[in-house]
């Protein structure tokens, strides 16, 4: 694994941005937003959990920009935020705000945050400009990366929504220290995710420093944070509106995952808390399909353990589950397709799943 953080860049021709990375260093939001030239306001969007401190200091360097005026909207915080209900109000409040294409919207905290914000971004005046900081670790090694802003329907998570590339990301892992304990062990969801998919080295890497992550010791975390960010980074420029299925690879443990949260209801389990027991469930469908040996899936439950995550599929109906999951977004036909590995650091989309086996997985 490369130990360089500093900065990543996502290389999208016209679209393309720096991830910047490091250790208290919030107050690089002043020269980035510099950097884009004449700006008018800044609407600074966060939760009531991340208002003080991180939400009003963004702001405060803000203020002493060259604004005309810089406001900060608080959202009550969980996934519920994450309704039309919400981007509504908010709409409207940049409005009476006279927010205008000279706006600059900034997303401080984790993704629901960073993928409501970026959604009013994309929609108001038909886009302005967006920004991502992100302060939880789920947010700063996925959804902060790679433009996917959206909301939730009833039905189904993330079925309303758009493509917006952030025209910045500030990443500062301090950040990171007043996470609660859950939330922090949430975001290694997504982090195994890279090296089950993408980087077999770097899976061994975590295995390896699971009690530097767990202590939150800041050299670990601005490492994997920035490998994270490049595997990425790497995924969205090959494929920016996944199109080209290659994309589709970073949603594994995602179609079992997003089922568990619908029926769950939204805010019973985080969302880096349902991935990992979408991954262990899609590992040991690729097993029962012959694809893995068993030991890829039992270093990846005995990973996610260790770093507090559950890997249990809870009692739901496994019918009802496919129901669910023939809506996932990477349905095709009404059939449904799975991210499965076929080795540590490799994977692919499968289509043709006899659901018998998906039904034989979910009932164990």
């Amino acid at each position: 694994m490369n130990d360089s953080s500093g900065t990543v860049p996502v290389e999208l021709a016209e679209r393309a941005y720096d991830i910047t990375i490091g250790t208290d260093c919030l107050e690089k939001i002043g020269p980035i937003a510099d950097r884009m030239g004449r700006l008018s306001t800044a609407i600074v969007i966060t939760d009531e959990n991340v208002r003080n401190p991180h939400a009003h200091r963004v702001a405060e360097l803000l203020a002493k920009e060259d604004f005309a005026r810089v406001d900060l909207m608080v959202v009550d915080p969980g996934e519920p935020s994450k309704s039309i209900e919400v981007a509504a109000g908010l709409w409207e409040s940049l409005l009476e705000g006279e927010a205008d294409r000279g706006t600059i919207v900034v997303a401080v905290g984790g993704g629901v945050v960073g993928d409501l914000a970026g959604f009013v971004a994309a929609t108001y005046m038909r886009g302005v400009r967006f920004v991502q900081v992100p302060t939880s670790l789920l947010a700063q090694v996925d959804s902060s990366v790679g433009g996917k802003v959206g909301i939730n329907l009833p039905g189904g998570k993330n079925m309303v929504g758009a493509f917006l590339q952030p025209a910045a990301v500030l990443i500062d892992t301090a950040t990171l220290l007043t996470l609660p304990e859950r939330e922090y062990w949430s975001g290694f969801g997504e982090v195994v995710k890279y090296g089950v998919i993408l980087d077999g080295p770097f899976f061994a890497e975590l295995e390896s420093c699971c009690d530097a992550l767990l202590e939150r010791d800041p050299n670990c975390l601005e490492r994997i944070v920035a490998q994270c960010c490049r595997l990425k980074a790497q995924v969205v420029c090959e494929d920016e509106r996944e199109t080209s299925g290659r994309r589709a690879l970073l949603n594994y443990g995602h179609t079992i995952g997003h089922a568990i949260e619908t029926l769950a209801g939204y805010g019973t389990l985080l969302h880096g808390e349902a991935v990992s027991i979408g991954m262990v469930a899609a590992s040991r469908l690729a097993e029962r399909l012959g694809r893995i040996p068993e030991e890829v899936t039992r270093r990846q439950r005995d990973l996610l353990v260790k770093l507090g995550l559950p890997v249990d599929l809870p009692d739901f109906d496994p019918d009802e589950m496919i129901e669910v999951m023939k809506r996932d977004k990477k349905a095709a036909r009404g059939q449904v397709r799975f991210v499965l590995p076929s080795a540590l650091g490799q994977a692919e989309l499968v289509e043709s799943i006899d659901l018998e086996d998906v039904r034989a997985v979910l009932e164990k």
